[in-house]
């Protein structure tokens, strides 16, 4: 009997179906993620609408505004007084005319505190507002 031994080829190819698993799943751990980092650390319990809100059409620079049942005002998580408030709102919005600023207030704010930033903020001739609420079917 004679053998014939066949030399075998080695596989020079890189499988990369394990790297794209791996790449595949953070991407979902990122996804699911970035909207919790993003959720702000001030607590307010937002109202409730029914309707969804609008998506948004591009990136721009945008502020973001709470106001707590006391009456605090943050802007991008730092207290501000109402005087620091329309220095940084006007300075922002110098830098960017079209900028969108977003006004959270908790659902037990007194309607005052929330109408006295809107009085400032159209005075300033801010025209990209939007009230961030939670969305129910």
């Amino acid at each position: 009997m004679i053998r014939h031994h066949r030399r075998q080829r080695f596989v020079s190819e890189i499988n990369i179906t394990p790297f794209t698993d791996v790449i595949l799943v953070l991407l979902i751990i990122f996804m699911v993620a970035a909207p919790v980092i993003y959720q702000s650390n001030i607590k307010v319990k937002l109202p409730k609408v029914k309707s969804p809100a609008k998506e948004e059409t591009g990136r721009q620079m945008q502020a973001v505004i709470t106001i707590t049942t006391e009456g605090m005002v943050y802007l991008d998580e730092k207290l501000v007084t109402q005087a620091e408030l329309k220095e940084k709102i006007i300075a922002l919005h110098k830098d960017e005319p079209g900028m969108s600023v977003y006004l959270r207030a908790d659902q037990q704010t007194r309607f005052k505190d929330v109408v006295d930033v809107f009085d400032l903020l159209t005075e300033l001739g801010v025209s990209n507002l939007d009230i961030m609420a939670v969305h129910t079917e």
